[in-house]
Formats: structure tokens, C-alpha cells, sequence
């Protein structure tokens, strides 16, 4: 018999910080996109951090997901690997359930450029 000790509340900071790690430490992410995902959704309702958009109704997560690819990568299932990875991450390390993310390859990464701005 479950016993109400009271409500447990997720932060939505911390979805975004949880979104954020598992989508670093995929394969083939490069970084998350530095535009800021726009549109007159973001005026209504979510929360909105570098290279994500997360919404959470009806305690579902709904995420919109900006990503710089590496090169060489094959895209279809790099943005089906992150939507299963992040997934997994919401629903096992939260356990809320996840409505829907929805990834946007936004660039690819020029390692060439990047290594020789380098210091």
C-alpha cells in the first residue's frame, strides 16, 4: 500500500542539464547549436536553454533538440540515437514519460576550422 508523504517536483532545469549531458555524450553530437530555437512557441509556454527548447504538460516532456553534427557522421541515426538516448535518460533517471523530441541537425562541424582556431 503506497502511503502520500506529499509531491516530489522536478525542476525543469534539471531536465535541461540531464538533455544536455546525454546529448554531449552521444557519438557524433559535436555541441548543441548556440541559436537559440525560435518561433512564437517559445513566447507561450517551455523552457528555453542554448540548443534546446523542453516542455512539460500534463507531466510528459516534449523537447526540441538543436544539435551541431561531426562530420562524417550518418544523420538519420545520429537524431534517432539522441531521441532514443534522451529518452532513456528522462524516463529512467526521472521517470516522467516522454511525448516527443524532435531533433534538429543545424550544422555540420568543420574540424578543420576548429582545430586550427585553437590555440
Amino acid at each position: 500500500m503506497e502511503e502520500n508523504l506529499g509531491t516530489v517536483t522536478v525542476s525543469p532545469e534539471v531536465l535541461m542539464s540531464l538533455v544536455r549531458l546525454t546529448t554531449l555524450a552521444t557519438p557524433g553530437v559535436a555541441f548543441l547549436s548556440a541559436s537559440r530555437p525560435g518561433g512564437v512557441r517559445r513566447l507561450l509556454s517551455g523552457k528555453v536553454g542554448e540548443g534546446m527548447r523542453l516542455e512539460v504538460e500534463d507531466n510528459a516532456v516534449a523537447i526540441d533538440l538543436y544539435v551541431v553534427a561531426e562530420r562524417d557522421v550518418q544523420m538519420l541515426a545520429l537524431g534517432q540515437t539522441l531521441q532514443r538516448e534522451v529518452s532513456r535518460a528522462i524516463q529512467d533517471v526521472v521517470g516522467m514519460p516522454v511525448k516527443e523530441i524532435n531533433i534538429h541537425i543545424e550544422d555540420v562541424a568543420d574540424r578543420v576550422r576548429s582545430q586550427a582556431e585553437q590555440p
